[in-house]
């Protein structure tokens, strides 16, 4: 009798369900759910607007994704419940909630529903980057000897900083909170009944350490001295491995899955790093960028090494018995679809109708007959502020080089260039720091489904680039997870390792770099790290103080 696992990846936009055989890795299903929420930065469902830099989501969206997807690859498959094996869960991250203790979201209770703060706080939620800047200062001051191990910058969208806006915004709904969770262990308690906190997100978003647990609790005070004893009120000191099984599907939610009650679910894992092997990789020295509307950068080495601007280095974080780093740009699609909204003129609108194409179909064909340095024009991919390697929500982007000739195809393949030279300054700064970066994958819509911008990257970072073999990689990779839950003697696996070995799987095209583009895209990446210096590191503040600016105009006009 075949195994089958079923992965469920928790996206920015929607969740998707994958159902794989779980001993060769064919795929057997897949369903879709876009959240009926979505991203919510300007209202609340009730109206109530919200302020600049915010991103909520619903977590109604999330129990909806498994009540309505995983039903939905049942019946697509034809596999009966009792020969799913196991279920694997990768979240975007960092995404967190204020919760009851039995795991209610405040949200869902009628007193707090109007309340912001009582909402998921997306991975993308920026406004609270003066409470990232403070902690950064703080933990500099006092000379923390975890800092480093984060770059020495920890991000806005990470969950202290988050969590120290609830306390000083929202004072009523920090005490009213019994928990504050990521969403890949709300999910995971949601299907289990328990609370289990994995070592993932723990060690890249939490500030855990294996060798050394949290920061003191002094260090906390130091921040508020009602955080003194955050870790024991809020989080938890239990941390449980990726890989491991969480517990068992519990009878009310294999009844609206139509799974079996006790079906093994494995702890959650990001969804970044769960890619890493879904696409064959176990061991270090590969590098794997997961580009979707942001992009995350994995690597694994065999040695802690801390280096400026990562955002983590993790024991066992990504692999077991490897040091797990992760670096990653915070607008990518996000950036494309941008000039897409509002770069357009009507004249382009209608080309696409007439030929029977969309806007993107027709402005990568026109960026495409472009040559490297042809538009003049040079871009900072700073759209959504910059997450690696400057750590810094409050920078915004930037276009130079504009002139009365600079069409939107031009605009289009500058802003694609500059989130592939942010790739090359990631991979350069991990060189420098001594982490080698030898190979390249890449997962995610984009490599997917679009070979221009693929080359155009192999062409800035100078390596062939490998494709991730399955479209939904994420939730390919939780699907493995799963299989591990299972264990290899339910049909899965004894490790992950096992389990990429046997499944991971890349495309047969190799994305490789062109020597006479590359040539002038050097040139290029020098005058990009000019402006990112002069602009990121202090040269030149004007970012962060129209940003400000913008702030208070904003606040004002919403108050009114």
């Amino acid at each position: 009798m075949a195994g089958y696992s079923i992965g469920i990846d928790f996206g920015t936009l929607s969740g998707r369900v994958l159902l794989m055989n779980a001993a060769t890795g064919e795929t057997c299903a897949t369903c879709e759910h876009v959240y009926s929420h979505g991203v919510m930065d300007e209202i609340l469902p009730s109206g109530k607007k919200l302020g600049v830099d915010w991103a909520l989501q619903h977590p109604q969206d999330y129990l909806e994704v498994i009540c309505q997807a995983v039903p939905a690859v049942l019946q697509q498959s034809g596999i009966p419940p009792e020969d799913v094996i196991g279920i694997g869960i990768d979240f975007t991250s960092c995404t967190v909630l204020p919760v009851k203790r039995d795991g209610t979201p405040l949200c869902f209770l009628p007193e707090y529903e109007q309340e912001p703060h009582a909402y998921v706080k997306l991975w993308k939620h920026h406004a609270a980057q003066p409470y990232a800047t403070r902690l950064n200062e703080i933990a500099a001051a006092r000379g923390e000897a975890w800092f480093g191990n984060y770059g020495n910058a920890v991000s806005s969208e990470w969950a202290i900083p988050k969590l120290w806006q609830i306390l000083d915004e929202a004072p009523e709904i920090y005490q009213a909170m019994d928990r504050f969770i990521e969403g890949a262990d709300w999910i995971v308690w949601q299907l289990t009944g328990r609370e289990i906190r994995n070592s993932c997100t723990a060690g890249y978003k939490e500030l855990w350490n294996k060798a050394c647990g949290f920061p003191s609790e002094d260090f906390f005070a130091a921040l508020d001295p009602q955080l003194r004893h955050v870790v024991d009120e809020k989080f938890s000191r239990d941390i449980t491995p990726v890989g491991r099984k969480a517990g068992g599907l519990t009878r009310e939610m294999a009844a609206l899955t139509g799974l079996r009650e006790g079906t093994p679910v494995a702890a959650g894992v990001i969804d970044a790093h769960v890619c890493v092997p879904a696409v064959g990789i176990d061991g270090p020295g590969k590098m794997l960028a997961i580009m979707g509307t942001s992009t995350c950068h994995m690597i694994m080495g065999q040695e802690e090494k801390q280096i400026e601007g990562v955002c983590g280095v993790v024991e066992d974080g990504i692999l077991p018995g490897f040091y797990g780093y992760e670096a990653g740009q915070s607008c990518v699609g996000d950036h494309f679809a941008w000039a897409l909204e509002n770069c357009i003129p009507a004249s382009y609108e209608r080309q696409a109708q007439e030929r029977g194409i969309n806007l993107h179909q027709l402005l990568r064909e026109k960026a495409q007959a472009k040559a490297p340095g042809e538009s003049g024009l040079i871009a900072l991919d700073w759209f959504n502020g910059n997450r690696s390697v400057l750590m810094d929500a409050d920078l915004s982007g930037l276009l130079l080089g504009l002139t009365l000739q600079t069409r939107p195809e031009d605009i289009y393949r500058a802003l694609i260039e500059a989130t592939a030279f942010g790739t090359r300054m990631i991979i350069e700064t991990f060189r420098a720091g001594g982490v080698p970066v030898e190979e390249f994958y890449a997962s995610g819509g984009i490599p997917q489904k679009d070979p221009m911008t693929m080359q155009i990257y192999a062409d800035i970072i100078r390596m062939p680039i490998r494709i991730a073999g399955s479209e939904q990689a994420g939730a390919y990779g939780a699907a493995m997870f799963g299989a591990v839950a299972a264990g290899e003697a339910a049909g899965g696996y004894a490790s992950i390792f096992d389990a990429a070995r046997q499944l991971g799987r890349v495309k047969e095209i190799v994305y490789r770099p062109n020597e006479g583009r590359a040539a002038v895209y050097d040139r290029l990446y020098e005058e990009y790290k000019q402006l990112h210096d002069v602009f990121g590191r202090g040269g030149n503040d004007v970012m962060k103080r129209l940003k400000a600016i913008r702030k208070i105009k904003t606040e004002e006009k919403r108050d009114g």
